[in-house]
Protein backbone atom coordinates (compact mmCIF):
# COMPACT_ATOMS: atom_id res chain seq x y z
CA UNK A 1 0.00 0.00 0.00
CA UNK A 2 1.47 3.32 -1.01
CA UNK A 3 0.69 6.35 1.11
CA UNK A 4 0.17 9.19 -1.31
CA UNK A 5 1.40 13.02 -0.22
CA UNK A 6 -1.02 15.73 -0.77
CA UNK A 7 0.75 18.20 -2.78
CA UNK A 8 -1.89 21.20 -0.92
CA UNK A 9 0.09 20.02 2.43
CA UNK A 10 3.60 19.92 1.39
CA UNK A 11 5.31 23.11 1.11
CA UNK A 12 8.11 22.18 0.03
CA UNK A 13 6.31 21.30 -3.50
CA UNK A 14 6.40 25.28 -3.77
CA UNK A 15 9.00 28.07 -4.50
CA UNK A 16 9.43 30.07 -2.09
CA UNK A 17 10.28 33.69 -2.49
CA UNK A 18 12.42 35.87 -0.01
CA UNK A 19 10.86 38.12 2.56
CA UNK A 20 12.30 41.93 2.97
CA UNK A 21 11.40 44.78 5.04
CA UNK A 22 12.13 48.17 3.78
CA UNK A 23 11.08 51.34 6.18
CA UNK A 24 9.99 54.48 4.60
CA UNK A 25 10.58 56.86 7.61
CA UNK A 26 8.80 60.29 6.92
CA UNK A 27 9.88 63.78 9.01
CA UNK A 28 9.12 67.86 8.80
CA UNK A 29 12.74 68.95 7.64
CA UNK A 30 12.77 73.13 7.58
CA UNK A 31 8.60 72.92 7.04
CA UNK A 32 9.28 70.31 4.21
CA UNK A 33 8.19 66.79 4.27
CA UNK A 34 10.84 64.40 3.73
CA UNK A 35 12.32 60.77 3.76
CA UNK A 36 15.41 58.94 5.23
CA UNK A 37 17.35 58.01 3.12
CA UNK A 38 20.37 55.45 3.50
CA UNK A 39 23.83 54.64 1.70
CA UNK A 40 25.97 56.05 -1.05
CA UNK A 41 23.04 54.80 -3.97
CA UNK A 42 20.29 56.35 -1.83
CA UNK A 43 17.52 53.70 -0.69
CA UNK A 44 15.13 53.25 2.03
CA UNK A 45 16.55 51.35 5.01
CA UNK A 46 15.60 47.94 4.50
CA UNK A 47 17.13 44.07 4.95
CA UNK A 48 16.02 40.08 4.27
CA UNK A 49 14.09 38.76 7.11
CA UNK A 50 16.41 35.79 8.90
CA UNK A 51 14.80 32.68 9.45
CA UNK A 52 12.73 32.62 13.07
CA UNK A 53 12.76 36.73 12.72
CA UNK A 54 9.69 38.77 12.91
CA UNK A 55 9.15 41.31 10.56
CA UNK A 56 8.67 43.91 13.22
CA UNK A 57 12.21 42.78 14.52
CA UNK A 58 13.91 42.49 10.78
CA UNK A 59 12.42 45.97 10.17
CA UNK A 60 14.28 47.35 13.50
CA UNK A 61 17.42 45.82 12.87
CA UNK A 62 17.62 47.35 9.78
CA UNK A 63 17.16 50.78 10.82
CA UNK A 64 19.65 50.43 13.59
CA UNK A 65 22.61 48.55 11.53
CA UNK A 66 21.31 50.40 8.52
CA UNK A 67 20.42 54.07 9.44
CA UNK A 68 21.44 54.34 13.24
CA UNK A 69 18.04 54.90 14.34
CA UNK A 70 17.05 53.15 17.53
CA UNK A 71 13.64 53.25 19.41
CA UNK A 72 10.83 53.60 16.73
CA UNK A 73 8.08 51.68 16.02
CA UNK A 74 7.56 51.29 12.33
CA UNK A 75 4.19 49.96 11.77
CA UNK A 76 3.60 47.28 8.11
CA UNK A 77 2.38 49.80 5.71
CA UNK A 78 1.63 47.24 2.77
CA UNK A 79 3.27 44.11 0.53
CA UNK A 80 4.85 45.06 -2.59
CA UNK A 81 4.80 41.40 -4.09
CA UNK A 82 5.65 42.32 -8.06
CA UNK A 83 7.55 39.10 -9.09
CA UNK A 84 10.24 41.50 -11.03
CA UNK A 85 10.58 43.92 -8.88
CA UNK A 86 14.44 42.85 -7.83
CA UNK A 87 16.11 41.98 -10.20
CA UNK A 88 18.21 39.74 -7.87
CA UNK A 89 15.43 37.26 -7.80
CA UNK A 90 11.68 36.76 -6.32
CA UNK A 91 11.54 39.26 -3.41
CA UNK A 92 8.46 39.98 -1.36
CA UNK A 93 8.64 43.32 0.14
CA UNK A 94 6.54 44.51 3.47
CA UNK A 95 6.53 48.23 3.66
CA UNK A 96 6.69 49.96 7.13
CA UNK A 97 6.15 53.44 7.97
CA UNK A 98 6.90 55.89 11.03
CA UNK A 99 7.39 59.43 11.10
CA UNK A 100 9.64 61.04 13.58
CA UNK A 101 10.65 64.79 13.90
CA UNK A 102 13.78 65.96 12.48
CA UNK A 103 15.56 66.07 15.81
CA UNK A 104 15.21 62.02 16.68
CA UNK A 105 17.11 61.99 13.07
CA UNK A 106 19.95 64.47 13.94
CA UNK A 107 22.87 61.98 14.77
CA UNK A 108 21.36 59.12 12.48
CA UNK A 109 22.95 58.03 9.49
CA UNK A 110 20.60 59.12 6.67
CA UNK A 111 19.81 61.87 4.79
CA UNK A 112 16.70 63.49 4.49
CA UNK A 113 15.16 64.09 0.94
CA UNK A 114 12.09 66.03 0.33
CA UNK A 115 9.60 63.44 -1.40
CA UNK A 116 8.75 65.96 -3.77
CA UNK A 117 11.72 65.20 -5.17
CA UNK A 118 13.42 62.63 -4.11
CA UNK A 119 16.84 60.85 -6.07
CA UNK A 120 16.73 58.07 -8.00
CA UNK A 121 15.64 55.03 -5.72
CA UNK A 122 16.38 51.07 -6.49
CA UNK A 123 13.89 48.81 -6.72
CA UNK A 124 10.00 50.03 -5.84
CA UNK A 125 11.31 52.30 -2.98
CA UNK A 126 9.82 55.39 -4.65
CA UNK A 127 6.41 53.82 -4.94
CA UNK A 128 6.78 52.58 -1.17
CA UNK A 129 7.65 56.17 -0.23
CA UNK A 130 4.73 57.64 -2.52
CA UNK A 131 2.36 54.80 -1.06
CA UNK A 132 3.88 56.01 2.90
CA UNK A 133 3.18 59.88 2.43
CA UNK A 134 -0.58 59.31 0.90
CA UNK A 135 -0.93 57.26 4.06
CA UNK A 136 0.45 60.04 6.21
CA UNK A 137 -1.46 62.47 4.21
CA UNK A 138 -4.36 60.69 5.03
CA UNK A 139 -3.91 60.72 8.88
CA UNK A 140 -3.27 64.53 8.90
CA UNK A 141 -6.73 65.15 7.13
CA UNK A 142 -9.04 63.37 10.39
CA UNK A 143 -6.60 64.58 12.79
CA UNK A 144 -4.34 67.50 15.08
CA UNK A 145 -0.92 66.00 14.22
CA UNK A 146 -1.48 62.59 15.10
CA UNK A 147 2.63 61.82 14.48
CA UNK A 148 3.75 64.39 17.24
CA UNK A 149 5.65 66.28 14.79
CA UNK A 150 5.03 69.75 16.56
CA UNK A 151 6.13 69.69 20.34
CA UNK A 152 3.13 70.58 22.71
CA UNK A 153 2.08 73.16 23.08
CA UNK A 154 1.56 74.52 20.29
CA UNK A 155 -0.29 77.59 18.45
CA UNK A 156 -2.70 77.04 15.15
CA UNK A 157 0.05 78.86 13.28
CA UNK A 158 2.64 76.49 14.16
CA UNK A 159 0.13 73.13 14.01
CA UNK A 160 -1.10 74.54 10.30
CA UNK A 161 2.52 75.02 9.24
CA UNK A 162 2.92 71.17 10.48
CA UNK A 163 -0.12 70.16 8.50
CA UNK A 164 0.50 72.46 5.14
CA UNK A 165 4.07 70.65 5.47
CA UNK A 166 2.58 66.85 5.38
CA UNK A 167 0.07 67.76 2.68
CA UNK A 168 2.60 69.71 0.73
CA UNK A 169 -0.01 72.69 0.31
CA UNK A 170 -0.87 76.01 1.68
CA UNK A 171 -4.00 75.53 3.91
CA UNK A 172 -6.46 78.25 4.36
CA UNK A 173 -6.46 79.05 7.83
CA UNK A 174 -9.96 79.39 8.62
CA UNK A 175 -11.16 76.55 7.07
CA UNK A 176 -8.29 74.69 9.29
CA UNK A 177 -9.16 76.33 11.88
CA UNK A 178 -12.78 75.05 12.32
CA UNK A 179 -11.77 71.75 11.26
CA UNK A 180 -8.93 71.40 14.43
CA UNK A 181 -10.48 73.54 17.18
CA UNK A 182 -13.20 70.39 18.02
CA UNK A 183 -10.29 67.97 18.49
CA UNK A 184 -7.41 70.51 20.64
CA UNK A 185 -7.90 71.42 24.01
CA UNK A 186 -6.63 74.67 25.07
CA UNK A 187 -3.84 75.02 27.95
CA UNK A 188 -4.92 78.52 29.29
CA UNK A 189 -1.59 79.87 28.45
CA UNK A 190 -0.82 82.09 25.35
CA UNK A 191 2.72 82.64 23.27
CA UNK A 192 3.89 86.46 23.22
CA UNK A 193 5.84 86.87 20.49
CA UNK A 194 6.81 90.54 19.13
CA UNK A 195 4.48 93.27 19.16
CA UNK A 196 1.40 90.96 17.79
CA UNK A 197 -1.80 89.71 19.40
CA UNK A 198 -0.59 86.94 22.13
CA UNK A 199 -1.48 83.82 20.30
CA UNK A 200 -3.57 80.89 22.40
CA UNK A 201 -1.80 77.94 22.96
CA UNK A 202 -3.79 74.49 22.44
CA UNK A 203 -2.44 70.36 23.08
CA UNK A 204 -3.76 67.42 21.21
CA UNK A 205 -6.91 66.43 22.41
CA UNK A 206 -6.98 63.26 24.32
CA UNK A 207 -10.66 62.20 24.04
Amino acid sequence: MFLVTDPENDLLAYPRPSVAVDTAVLTLDEGVLAAALVGPDPRLPGTFVHPGETLARAALRALSAKAGIEGLDPQQLHVFDAPDRDDRGWVMAVAHLDVVPAERLRAARVRLHPVADLPPLPFDHAEIVAYAVTALRREYQAAPDPRGLVPEPFTLRALRAAHEGVAGRRLQPDTFRRAMLPHLEPTGEVERAGRGRPAELFRRGRG
